[in-house]
């Protein structure tokens, strides 16, 4: 059998570490190591078996004094004198849920939490506006299929008339034991129990309507206030509208993702709006105004003289507002392209060919050119 690294080598820590340094070497290790994070990695999971068996010694006084004078030695024989019971609150430090994880892989005697009050789902569901309405804001009423209390039973899951009695699969603990193989062998384990979901108490009969669920599918109305400038696929929440909790816990929330329906004119950048504005070529080469649609409406702007196609300029203060800042609103961006006459008639083309003459230095009719070059050229 191979021998077993130090324990301290194993953690990263110095012999005389106190136990919060012990601790915290661990909790760096299992959140690496841990079987949920690595699936399927042997060496992964033999260095997590190796660090957990590491720290079941040395966050433990008497077994590090034993460890400290005896080394590995002081449990041999299979591993007599492990306890993993105290390890739950640390992996509730790594992983959340109160050191569940630890407990569903391990046992160690430690019971579920899962009996308490639990806080129902939450339920998507998805409303479609246009592009003026993320603007402006609206209300929308929406129907989504939802979990309800039970109208027959009143959310208890017994038949009526009848009432309550003490669940026969836990004896009234709403918690059962049972043995499973684990990564560290044979171990006893506590969970909610499956009949009773932990309350120690089942129905008599159960309803007909819901089945002693207490919940039943169906339809509801909301109304949902949508805020000016929200974005494609960002969603209102609908506090407490959600699946109804279990064991006393809350409702859980309804989550409305919001869709908005394409515009012609406009595309969206965050809070910014860009357009593709046409301009005459006599605008782009004289200047002038031009109009521009905002999300405000028309708006005028004067082109300088010379704009090339493809400028693009900044209206400030016309995107759409922020929902995070009150009062912000982003910038309009029009990009400005010169339509360039394609279908002219005699008198346009002379007139067009005296203005070219006129760049080149020329005179109208004449063949000599001058040192500036064409308008075309």
């Amino acid at each position: 059998m191979a021998e077993k690294r130090d324990y301290y080598e194993v953690l990263g820590v110095a012999k005389d570490a106190d136990k919060d340094t012990i601790k915290k070497a661990y909790r760096k290790l299992a959140k690496k190591y841990h079987p949920d994070i690595n699936p399927g990695d042997k060496e992964a999971e033999a260095k997590f078996k190796e660090a957990s068996e590491a720290y079941a010694i040395l966050s433990d006084d008497d077994k590090r004094r034993r460890y400290d004078t005896m080394g590995a030695a002081a449990f041999e024989n299979g591993g007599a004198g492990f306890d993993f019971s105290g390890m739950g609150d640390i992996f509730g430090d790594i992983f959340g849920g109160g050191g569940d994880i630890f407990s569903d892989l391990f046992g160690g005697g430690r019971s579920s939490r899962r009996n308490g009050p639990r806080r129902g789902a939450d339920v998507q569901a998805n409303v479609r506006i246009t592009f003026d309405e993320s603007f402006t804001g609206t209300k929308k009423d929406i129907e989504v299929n939802i979990q309800d209390d039970c109208p027959t039973c009143h959310g208890s899951g017994c038949k009526p008339g009848t009432g309550k009695k003490t669940c026969g699969k836990c004896g009234g603990k709403g918690q059962v034991m049972f043995t499973q193989q684990s990564i560290f062998g044979m171990v006893r384990n506590v969970q909610t129990c499956p009949d009773c979901n932990g309350t120690g108490q089942v129905a008599e009969a159960k309803c007909p309507d819901c089945y002693g669920t207490g919940f039943v599918r169906t339809k509801k109305r909301f109304e949902v206030t949508i805020p000016a400038g929200i974005d494609n696929g960002q969603y209102v929440r609908l506090a407490g509208k959600g699946e109804p909790g279990t064991n006393g816990g809350p409702r859980g929330d309804l989550l409305v993702q919001v869709i908005i329906s394409s515009d012609p004119e406009f595309t969206r950048e965050g809070t910014d709006i860009f357009t593709e504005n046409h301009i005459s070529f006599t605008t782009a080469v004289l200047g002038g105004p031009v109009r521009v649609r905002t999300v405000d409406g028309m708006v005028e702007y004067e082109v300088k003289p010379g704009t090339e196609s493809g400028t693009r300029v900044r209206l400030r203060g016309k995107g759409m507002p922020s929902v995070r800042v009150n009062g912000a609103r982003g910038d309009h961006y029009a990009t400005l392209i010169i339509d360039v006459p394609t279908h002219l008639n005699k008198a346009q083309k002379e007139a067009l060919q005296a203005f070219d003459a006129a760049m080149k230095g020329e005179e109208a009719g004449g063949g000599k050119e001058g040192k500036k070059k064409g308008f075309f050229k």
